[in-house]
């Protein structure tokens, strides 16, 4: 049941109306019955290995806070932690180390090979393991204290906006949420609304239809050089983000309309002045998780910049990596620590070249050209993130301006002017933005001009959608 489907639409309005007609003790039993009744319809045999890592480390969470003792205290930790990540080392990246393991022995002329196992990742592993993890984390560090009802525990592991593709909730910010007493308010149903009518635009109209695009190259890029590859990589940038901003705003409005509020997962990261404030504006729940798991407990930029450079090193290739067990992605993340290094190396230089520009700090020149040089540097990295090898990544990337008119039949005039509109409006609509939301400004228009534009959104979803359906992005991850 993807979020734009008509099967999820009936779904979640028959747990809507059982929710709210329900008292509000018996609540968090109707929205864990959806839950696991939702993500059983993706992968019923994985169900039971939620359930299992659930019941394990809600126990942990308990008996870290009763056991006394620092070293007895940290061993049930450490045991609760690996258990929580075991399945997803195991069903994500056992293949991988095979496949590189008999490389090695290819090379060095050993002739047996270990054959790759017959696994199926179960749907939403990252996410929830990173929930689960952040959860006893938290308790173990005295943050939070750990959750005694373990239906609402299992609630806040399994809920089922989140479930598949984020955003990784915090449970200190969750579960007390649980408590308050939720009533039927129509303005609040109306923003969650709103919010997934925007965000079924950005994923149905815009990425599906990027996506026809983004494949048509990148399905076979050594037979393209030049534009094409250009014009397909800025393409996926922009496709990448309708997707997955779209797939967030339709679970934060989906929490919404029940009366939760969840994480902002993005804030126009593409208007960021350099990457470390794209990485505070993209998948804001993911880079957070990083700085408050691993980066900050490393040691963080409060230490000798050799040792900086190592630890934002390790939170980069540890993000490829749980993006996918590929080589592509770690050389993505590879990118992006690099990046932020080299950013920390020439800052000195690049203000001394700005001091000699006669142009104030807050100018736009100095604006644009930080925005134009993190967007470029961003999409370049996307070639690796989206690229099926690293030879045809690597093909990508060493032939963007090799042959610059060739190849342009790919596309026709129609499909670009139609691609370039939809991209100008949703960034139109990000600077409407800046300072107060988009939905905010439009409840203070004339109710016509209002309706003209939810009618506008909801025409341009049934007619505008392309018969290809993409499936969600991170939903593999």
């Amino acid at each position: 049941m993807l979020f734009n489907s008509v099967n999820f639409l009936i779904f979640f309005t028959t747990v809507a109306v059982v929710y709210f007609i329900s008292p509000h003790r018996a609540r968090w039993a109707v929205l864990l019955a959806a839950s696991y009744f939702y993500y059983i319809t993706w992968q019923p045999v994985s169900a039971l290995l939620l359930m299992f890592l659930t019941v394990v480390v809600y126990a942990a969470g308990l008996l870290i806070n009763k056991i006394e003792g620092r070293a007895r205290r940290k061993l049930l930790f450490a045991a609760g932690i690996i258990t929580a990540f075991s399945p997803l080392l195991f069903f994500k990246y056992s293949n991988f180390i095979i496949e590189n393991m008999n490389r090695i022995f290819a090379l060095t002329g050993f002739q047996n090979s270990v054959s790759p196992l017959k696994l199926l990742l179960p749907v939403g592993i990252s996410f929830f393991t990173f929930k689960l993890a952040s959860y006893l984390i938290d308790v173990y560090k005295g943050k939070i204290k750990p959750e005694r009802h373990p239906g609402k525990f299992a609630l806040y592991v399994s809920f089922f906006p989140q479930i598949l593709a984020g955003p990784i909730e915090r449970a200190g910010n969750f579960i007390p949420q649980l408590e308050k007493k939720v009533s039927f308010d129509p303005e609040r149903i109306s923003s969650g609304l709103k919010l997934i009518l925007w965000g079924l635009f950005k994923k149905v109209v815009i990425a599906d239809r990027l996506s026809m695009l983004v494949n048509r190259v990148y399905d076979s890029p050594a037979d393209y050089t030049g534009m094409p590859l250009i014009i397909a990589t800025y393409l996926f940038a922009f496709q990448i983000f309708c997707d997955f901003s779209g797939y967030s705003d339709m679970a934060i409005g989906v929490a919404r309309i029940l009366g939760f509020t969840t994480i902002e997962n993005f804030r126009r990261p593409y208007f960021s002045k350099s990457i470390s404030e794209f990485w505070r504006r993209w998948h804001i729940s993911l880079s957070s998780w990083f700085r408050d798991y691993v980066y900050i407990p490393l040691g963080g930029s409060r230490t000798k910049i050799v040792f900086w450079c190592f630890n934002v090193l390790v939170v980069f290739l540890v993000s490829g990596l749980w993006h996918g067990s590929y080589w592509t992605f770690i050389i993505w993340g590879a990118l992006h620590g690099v990046y932020l290094i080299a950013g920390r190396f020439t800052s000195k230089w690049r203000q001394m070249v700005w001091d000699k520009v006669p142009a104030a700090e807050s100018s736009f020149l100095r604006k644009f050209v930080s925005v134009f040089t993190v967007f470029n540097l961003v999409a370049f990295s996307w070639i690796f993130f989206r690229a099926s090898t690293v030879s045809g990544a690597l093909h990508i990337a060493g032939n963007l301006f090799s042959g610059l008119s060739e190849g342009l039949s790919v596309y026709s005039i129609g499909e670009l002017v139609g691609a370039a509109s939809l991209i100008a409006l949703m960034e139109a609509v990000h600077l409407l933005q800046r300072k107060r939301s988009v939905i905010v400004q439009l409840k203070e228009k004339p109710v016509l001009l209002r309706w003209a534009v939810y009618a506008a959104l909801i025409i341009a979803i049934i007619n505008l959608r392309p018969e290809f359906k993409a499936p969600f992005i991170y939903m593999q991850f």
